[in-house]
């Protein structure tokens, strides 16, 4: 039985290359992007099996309106993917107020509207899957990427969070943590290019000038082959919660975790300093 997908940030990137997947095998998809016309050539190859909407996530109410189109031109929502979402690149000194709340409403709002909108639809039917892009920044933080890794730290707890509620209803959720992926150009994409850029202050000139070297040495992953694997992840009948897309980080959050595990086991007598004495009766 084909599916029917929901998809967010669909004019480019990985979530054109997850639509592009779905509509080959024969699934039904209603892709998301702020103007339709990126979708036209999608929807002359694939005609009816394709709804095209035009959707900034950061609206509300029009995300909830594009969700229930989506819903009753199909008949029904299996897959959810939450993909529109930006890059804010700058430190922290650096960033504006506006800046950071553009990062937040369009990464975190923004899907959390998503999903408040579909779960109606995907509870009466008892089925469905929720797939959140999140990154390897939303598991680790990295210098001048603060705004960006605190949208998508917020985003890990969140549906973390929500697997545990909707478990009992028939609906998963997984969270799919990209690396590095050439979504843009042949090449690994590079954040202090790609991104959205703070007004920069030239005192973290040097640090821009490592983080480009850091970021240019990363492996490319192909969107194409991340688009695949999310299939084999929707067909899944026992997806992960969380899965790295990638494997250029893998290393550096091995160690990122090892770390934090030993600052707290080292740490363990402050730990109990702060919880205080508790054989003593309360006044």
């Amino acid at each position: 039985m084909s599916k029917v997908w929901f998809v967010t940030g669909s004019s480019r990137g990985l979530g054109r290359n997850f639509v592009e997947a779905a509509l080959s095998r024969g699934d039904k998809v209603a892709a998301t992007a702020r103007t339709t016309a990126s979708l036209d050539e999608l929807l002359a190859a694939y005609g009816e099996a394709m709804l095209p909407l035009k959707l900034d996530v950061t609206g509300k109410a029009a995300v909830f309106e594009s969700v229930k189109r989506a819903a009753e031109h199909f008949g029904r929502l299996d897959v959810i993917v939450n993909n529109a979402g930006y890059a804010q690149v700058g430190a922290i000194e650096e960033l504006t107020e506006q800046e950071l709340r553009d990062q937040l409403e369009t990464n975190l709002f923004g899907a959390v509207w998503v999903i408040q909108a579909a779960l109606p639809y995907l509870r009466e039917q008892r089925s469905g899957h929720i797939i959140q892009l999140s990154s390897a920044a939303g598991l680790m933080a990295m210098p001048l990427s603060g705004a960006y890794s605190a949208s998508k730290w917020a985003l890990e707890a969140l549906n973390e969070s929500l697997a545990q509620e909707v478990a009992d209803l028939g609906i998963k959720v997984t969270v799919i943590e990209p690396g590095g992926f050439a979504t843009r150009s042949g090449n690994n994409p590079d954040p202090l290019n790609n991104g959205h850029l703070a007004e920069p202050n030239p005192i973290y000139d040097g640090l821009r000038r490592r983080i480009a070297a850091f970021a240019g040495k990363q492996p490319a992953g192909d969107p194409a082959a991340a688009a695949q694997t999310l299939l084999k992840i929707v067909d899944s009948g026992n997806p992960p919660l969380r899965v790295l897309f990638g494997q250029g980080f893998y290393p550096m959050l091995q160690q990122v975790y090892a770390d934090r595990l030993k600052t707290w086991a080292d740490r363990q007598d402050l730990s109990a300093q702060a919880h205080g004495n508790l054989d003593q009766e309360n006044p």
